[in-house]
């Protein structure tokens, strides 16, 4: 059957570059294959090439490999959005696409991020996810519900090598990892620092100047052996299925998380997102997380914090959306190690709205950044202790016609060889405890130190 999916792919690219188009995709409908088994089996040929994306509801899996363009942006404002959204339309100018059926989130597929903060100053670790970083993949795996699809993106007469590659990545065999990986330490980087810019912004809002203001901090863990970012995606599944999956290589640098938190996915002309702010630890018994949620539901800090995010979501969707619904009071969404206080929001788009133009207007929400969204970021940049990078910040997916996905990139790590960089932030406002604040700083690193070995249960 594999060599039938080649033969098939290889002719008709054949056949469509002969038309001496700008780039030729190609579509057609496989069999079953296992998303995270193929991203493994990519390794041979695209290490350092791959991403990897699940929603939070497993409807959309996505797992690209190589880069038959790249796009990318330095540009320190919010012009970057719509700089990648110029070149992403450039390049579907001069594109032929072949699919057998139009089915959404089939064809060309681009999928990158953004840095949370351009004109914060960038630390070595960052150095190669700049402010804006987007991949069409020369092969793309792309799993909607229960059918499978497979794209192939070329530029030129280059078919050389894809027939083995194709019957490579649908039989490659698992890696048989037998290496006992361990952590060998485990650094909170300026712990005393953090903790006191949260005491000094706390001052601020008592005094009046901002309302809230989002800060996070980071751990360093060191491996005995180099990190396989497909172990710790498989952990992650497994662990976290109510939650984004993605992973972003580049070179020796692997982004990757596991993020609850939807900003904004965008079918056609309905627009959909969450507001997600407030959060407390899950109970050891029912009964422990039953008075725990109730609390949660209850509690003024964590209300006000709720009700600033979806004010200005709410705010943003209006300028962009005819109609917009959000519920009358938030609900509780239960991970395995916290549950957050939780609104969805749902608008129908006006003409011309795209998926970048809405990461534009939420980017960041008060969930991340804080509010008044300008006063916040420019606070976070002057005294939180470490370079973000695309922490908290959109990572996502989007298609020839306008639509995508992007999540919040929280609960996540940087790997490079065997080390990982851990991120976790709180929202500060009034009432906020600086020594609370950083155990709730603890319970958001857990689904990450669980999925790398950095944590027993």
């Amino acid at each position: 059957m594999v060599t039938l999916y080649q033969n098939k792919v290889i002719d008709r690219l054949r056949d469509a570059l002969t038309k001496k188009m700008n780039i030729v995709s190609v579509s057609m409908k496989v069999d079953e294959v296992d998303p995270l088994s193929f991203f493994e089996a990519g390794e041979k040929f695209f290490l350092g090439q791959r991403f990897y994306w699940s929603d939070c509801t497993n409807e959309y899996v996505f797992v690209g490999l190589g880069r038959t363009y790249v796009i990318q942006s330095d540009d320190q404002s919010k012009h970057r959005f719509i700089e990648i959204e110029r070149k992403w339309k450039k390049i579907l100018e001069g594109a032929l696409i072949e699919r057998e059926q139009d089915v959404l989130g089939t064809g060309p597929i681009l999928f990158g991020g953004f840095a949370f903060d351009p004109l914060k100053r960038k630390t070595e670790k960052w150095i190669n996810f700049p402010s804006a970083r987007f991949i069409l993949p020369s092969i793309l795996l792309s799993k909607r519900n229960n059918e499978t699809w497979l794209t192939v993106n070329v530029v030129d007469q280059s078919l050389e090598q894809l027939e083995e590659i194709i019957i490579h990545l649908f039989n490659g065999q698992k890696k048989q990892n037998n290496k006992d990986v361990y952590c060998l330490l485990k650094k909170e980087i300026e712990r005393e620092k953090w903790i006191q810019a949260v005491k000094d912004v706390t001052s601020e809002i008592h005094d009046g100047k901002i309302q809230k203001v989002v800060l996070a901090r980071e751990l360093e863990l060191m491996f005995n052996e180099q990190i396989d970012s497909a172990r710790v995606l498989a952990a992650l599944r497994e662990q976290q299925p109510m939650s984004y999956i993605f992973a972003f290589e580049n070179g020796s640098s692997c982004f990757l998380g596991a993020s609850p938190e939807q900003l904004v996915k965008k079918e056609e002309n309905v627009c959909e997102t969450v507001c997600l702010a407030g959060s407390i630890k899950r109970g050891k018994t029912l009964k422990e997380d039953e008075q725990l949620g109730d609390w949660l539901l209850h509690d003024e800090k964590n209300r006000q914090e709720h009700q600033l995010v979806v004010d200005m979501i709410c705010n943003a969707m209006n300028e962009v959306c005819d109609h917009v619904v959000v519920p009358q009071a938030p609900t509780l969404l239960k991970m395995r190690h916290i549950q957050h206080l939780y609104t969805p929001v749902k608008g129908y788009s006006k003409e011309n709205v795209s998926i970048l133009s809405l990461v534009e207007r939420l980017h960041p929400t008060p969930a991340l950044g804080g509010f008044p969204q300008e006063e916040a970021v420019r606070k976070i940049r002057e005294i939180e202790p470490l370079d973000r990078g695309w922490y908290a910040a959109p990572i996502g997916w989007m298609d020839a016609s306008g639509n995508g996905e992007f999540a919040v990139a929280i609960r996540s790590a940087l790997i490079h060889e065997n080390e990982a960089h851990l991120f976790a932030g709180c929202g500060i406002v009034a009432h906020s405890d600086a020594y609370s604040e950083y155990e709730e700083t603890n319970v958001k690193f857990k689904p990450m130190l669980f999925a790398l070995g950095g944590m027993d249960e």
